[in-house]
């Protein structure tokens, strides 16, 4: 089962476990990623994400299909993405994987978060105390310019 989602509210870190959740696997994987308060010495106030969903989903569809090249032994596979405003402390996307055994779901979501930042559409905006802010492209993403 694949569990893709992009929304705009606060992410339900239960219903990705739960979705990829399954008899025949021991083990369940999961990465959250939180908005952190600080990033080179600004003090971060909220970061804002923006997508092109339909774009999005398709990568993140895709990602899953190389996932399950990789790693046939992965059952299930949940995406979750946030979009708009995360504050600090709030999480903005959540992986999970299950398997039989713990070494596949732990390299697979692995995977699939490195897979996510270098390939998927979707932006951040990182806003400052002081007011200022600036979008941010994933050092790892593969339209980055490397000038």
């Amino acid at each position: 089962m694949i569990d893709l989602k992009i929304v705009s509210s606060e992410l339900d870190i239960g219903s990705a476990m739960n979705s990829v959740n399954s008899p025949q696997c021991g083990a369940i994987s999961i990465f959250i990623g939180t908005t952190r308060e600080h990033f080179n010495g600004n003090k971060v106030k909220t970061l804002f994400y923006e997508a092109y969903e339909s774009m999005a989903l398709n990568e993140m569809k895709s990602i899953t299909v190389l996932t399950r090249q990789k790693w046939p032994e992965v059952v299930n596979i949940a995406i979750h993405h946030r979009i708009g405003e995360v504050k600090v402390g709030e999480a903005s996307v959540v992986i999970a994987a299950s398997s039989p055994h713990r070494k596949h779901a732990q390299e697979a979501v692995s995977f699939i978060l490195e897979r996510l930042k270098t390939t998927v559409p979707i932006f951040k905006k990182e806003q400052y105390e002081d007011g200022s802010g600036v979008w941010k492209a994933n050092e790892e993403c593969s339209w980055k310019s490397n000038n």
